[in-house]
């Protein structure tokens, strides 16, 4: 029988962070087996467990929003602008391996808990920042949103077409690729920290940067190529044909990237006479003449339907899918059969079973689990306490005091 690997079980994770960029982070150490306590305001708590689509859930602090990732952790509730707060949180630091925080810079200095304090503390602290611009710069302090990255980062000009260009991603994609880029990060910090010194390290990490740096074809073509980027909406830059074509029935994507597959795609439609044409014959031509290239395929392509040409051109070789909706999406038997929805069943806070998509990483053929929901406000604040050290008669007094 296969085991689960969980290659970060040894080590603990404070979160401290909101919403999404750095939630999402923390999502992926806690699949890769850390374990995350998530710490939070009394009361208030992640504002993202006030968002999402249902409104009762949102009310009861437990928003979709939140629960999307957040399973597996355990949250623990420490008002830090108190002295005995603070205090403890310290406590708990001198436990942990890692910290994540995405609050704008400085504030984590301003309550007496950034990195040049804490690692006076606890030297073999990785203490990660999430931000929308990074640490420094003249944009460091500002409030960032995923929409105003994509806008800056150049995303947005060229998502959408000519006509409806620029265009937001319809997900937040600066916001997560943040976040992966910061547990990559993390990990890489965990697996090099030296065996001996244990010495620790700060990681800034730019929500800007993180997405610009997903755009390497992009950059490199008006960097290296002088060639500036464009809006080209379903179609592929770098090949032609490339993109999403009707048919009969529904939206096909194609990729005939290489010329091979462009003649197999041309002898699967019966249009053999394409592959000699002047206007078609390699690659730079097709690109020159894509929208003719696009009618005539097009035409054919109307005969039938997307699940019908998907099926015959993947038997010839040539890449293609239909273009499906999320929940089509996420009731494909692909998708059922790589294990990649959790579930779990009968969730406190909010009443019924609840399926939630895991990370995207197999190990040794299994997908990486979580195998308890997301928490509640504060509902391992008393456990992970006790765990640490802290007596009931202490406990008791923080509560009192309203410290936790």
């Amino acid at each position: 029988m296969i085991q689960h690997f969980s290659p970060l079980s040894k080590f603990r994770v404070l979160d401290m962070t909101n919403v999404l960029a750095g939630p999402f982070c923390c999502h992926q150490l806690a699949h890769m087996g850390a374990e995350v306590i998530k710490i939070e305001v009394p009361g208030k708590g992640d504002l993202a467990r006030q968002l999402g689509a249902d409104a009762q859930l949102n009310a009861s602090y437990m928003g979709v929003s939140f629960l999307a990732q957040n399973a597996g952790k355990k949250s623990v509730t420490i008002n830090l602008k108190k002295p005995a707060g603070k205090a403890l949180f310290l406590e708990i630091l001198k436990q942990c391996d890692v910290l994540v925080e995405n609050f704008r810079p400085g504030v984590m200095k301003r309550l007496g808990l950034g990195y040049d304090e804490l690692k006076k503390q606890s030297p073999s602290l990785i203490y990660c920042a999430i931000s929308g611009f990074g640490q420094d710069g003249q944009l460091h302090d500002l409030p960032a949103y995923d929409q105003i990255i994509q806008g800056m980062s150049g995303v947005m000009s060229i998502t959408g077409d000519a006509d409806t260009a620029p265009y937001r991603v319809g997900y937040p994609i600066s916001d997560t690729i943040g976040g992966l880029t910061a547990a990559f990060a993390i990990s890489a910090a965990l697996a090099g920290r030296n065996a001996t010194t244990q010495a620790g390290c700060f990681i800034d990490i730019s929500m800007l940067e993180s997405t610009m740096a997903t755009m390497g074809w992009v950059i490199s073509n008006l960097l290296v190529a002088g060639q500036p980027p464009m809006a080209l909406g379903n179609q592929n830059v770098t090949a032609c044909p490339s993109g999403t074509f009707k048919t009969a029935e529904g939206l096909l994507n194609i990729a005939a990237n290489k010329q091979e597959q462009f003649e197999s795609l041309c002898e699967v439609l019966g249009c053999c006479e394409l592959k000699s044409d002047d206007r078609f014959i390699n690659r730079q031509r097709r690109l020159a003449n894509r929208q003719q290239l696009n009618h005539e395929l097009e035409r054919l392509l109307g005969s039938h339907s997307a699940s019908y040409w998907q099926q015959k051109l993947n038997q010839a070789g040539v890449p293609s899918g239909p273009v499906l909706s999320v929940a089509d999406a996420l009731k494909h038997p692909q998708i059922k059969a790589r294990g990649m929805i959790g579930k779990f069943k009968n969730v406190p806070g909010v009443g019924r079973d609840i399926d939630l998509v895991r990370t995207a990483v197999k190990i040794n053929r299994q997908p990486l689990k979580v195998t308890s929901p997301p928490p509640r406000l504060g509902e391992h604040t008393e456990q992970v306490l006790r765990e640490m050290g802290v007596t009931e008669k202490q406990i008791n007094q923080y509560r009192k005091q309203g410290v936790i």
